[in-house]
């Protein structure tokens, strides 16, 4: 059955960091057989332990990764938005999920089977080549989350969490924030407590919160903000 995509959305699959170097046709080709799916709130996409079978791009909503402690405590490990993919590490190595993966909010995902994916790349190995330079960068956007969590300050996580939600090309603008405020502290590496107060110290630079909206009244004062943050942490590394 022909799958059936808006424009948008296949815009939002073709910017994807694993299938953004693909051209348009193989694109198409890989997706072909995919399949979309609705989620709704708190709905299980699948549990730690299934076999993994399939990779999801996310075309709207948010998606969290996580594991359950030994305590039956609950440890987010990552949180997917649109745009963004997810899953496939465990799908290419054909073995278990190592996470249970979970709607924050209505969802709608695009689903890839792994099986259909590799008859893809036997066919035409320049799409193997194709995705793996797209997720060499997406490594290095993980170093750069990594780097944040560890060295950045909270107003600083926050503010580049903002920008990343931010319509680009905007002057200022209201951003959607997509879950509790708890979970976007276990998103950023932060506890409830000092989101808050990073919250508030974003506030004099044109961040104000308004139930689960952030309004910001001047992007490029947030932006600069955030630059400013980073240069003071390399100059206080250099002075080590």
């Amino acid at each position: 059955m022909q799958l059936s995509i808006s424009a948008p959305e296949f815009k939002i699959i073709r910017e994807t960091a694993l299938l953004g170097g693909l051209s348009d046709a193989a694109l198409r080709n890989i997706i072909s057989d995919s399949t979309i799916h609705q989620f709704a709130r708190g709905q299980s996409l699948f549990t730690q332990g299934d076999q993994a079978d399939a990779f999801f791009v996310v075309l709207d909503g948010w998606i969290k990764l996580f594991r359950l402690t030994s305590s039956g405590t609950e440890a987010v490990i990552g949180i997917f938005t649109k745009g963004q993919n997810f899953a496939e590490a465990a799908a290419f190595t054909g073995g278990v999920y190592p996470v249970s993966g979970e709607a924050v909010t209505d969802a709608r995902l695009l689903r890839v089977s792994a099986r259909r994916l590799f008859d893809r790349i036997r066919e035409s190995p320049e799409i193997g080549l194709a995705m793996l330079a797209s997720t060499s960068q997406h490594l290095h956007l993980l170093v750069r989350q990594i780097e944040a969590l560890k060295a950045h300050t909270g107003a600083q996580r926050i503010a580049e969490f903002l920008l990343e939600l931010a319509p680009k090309g905007e002057r200022k603008c209201v951003v959607d924030l997509p879950y509790d405020k708890a979970l976007i502290a276990a998103r950023l590496g932060m506890k409830p407590e000092s989101l808050s107060r990073a919250f508030n110290r974003l506030a004099d630079y044109g961040v104000s919160i308004v139930q689960r909206q952030a309004v910001i009244d001047d992007l490029d004062r947030l932006q600069d903000f955030a630059e400013r943050e980073r240069a003071e942490i390399m100059r206080g590394r250099s002075d080590d």
